[in-house]
This record gives structure tokens, C-alpha cells and sequence, in this order.
């Protein structure tokens, strides 16, 4: 499986930003999608995770209520919709797949992509 992030940029305080997270390669329904971020000096953490079949969508608190997982399957698409930003989102951003195990670690996810840069201005 490989995965490409994509989306991020610099924007300002409380605006919104969508990234997405492209598969290719052969991908298993049980699969689920992460996304994770990494802010400078700062040890990688999750954010949101969604299985490939659909249904059940896991947040940080941190994020909860202003961002939103979601996928494509005829895209194999997974976006990370990201509203009212703040100046600690800024991170580099990046999605994981993992065919099973605990959804907020990040040991436990087998295909990781190149991060995607958000910076958030105040």
C-alpha cells in the first residue's frame, strides 16, 4: 500500500484547510486510515482515524468538532477536513494505514506517506 498526503499550506487563524490521503496498491476493506501530526520538537501524535469499509471515525480531543474524516473509495481517497484552525495545529501532517490494532498508536500502522506542512498563522 502506498499513500500520498497532500492539501496543506500556510493559512490564518480559523480558516479551514482539506487534506487528502491517496492509496494505491492492493487495499483491504478491514483497513483502517489515520491521520497523525508531528509539530516541531514534538513527538508524533494522532489526530483522526476512519475504516476503509466506513463506519466507525475516531479524534483526538483536540480536534473534536472542528475536524472531519471522512473517505472516497472510488477515489481511494481519505480527507481530513480541518476548520477553525489554530496556531497549534501547526504540524506536519501525516496518514498511516493499519490492518488492525490500537487506532492512536502509532507503532500499530504498517504504511505511513510523506507528511504535508500545515502551518496556521495568528
Amino acid at each position: 500500500v502506498q499513500l500520498q498526503a497532500s492539501g496543506g499550506g500556510l493559512v490564518q487563524a480559523g480558516d479551514s484547510l482539506r487534506l487528502s490521503c491517496a492509496a494505491s496498491g492492493r487495499i483491504f476493506n478491514n483497513y483502517r486510515v489515520g491521520w497523525f501530526r508531528q509539530a516541531p520538537g514534538k513527538e508524533r501524535e494522532f489526530v483522526a482515524r476512519i475504516r476503509w469499509s466506513g463506519g466507525s471515525t475516531y479524534y483526538a480531543d483536540s480536534v473534536k468538532g472542528r475536524f472531519s474524516i471522512s473517505r472516497d473509495n472510488a477515489k481511494n481517497t481519505v480527507y481530513l477536513q480541518m476548520n477553525s484552525l489554530k496556531p497549534e495545529d501547526t504540524a506536519v501532517y501525516y496518514c498511516a494505514a493499519q490492518g488492525g490494532g490500537t487506532y492512536y498508536r502509532n507503532e500499530e500502522y504498517d504504511y505511513w506517506g510523506q507528511g504535508t506542512q500545515v502551518t496556521v498563522s495568528s
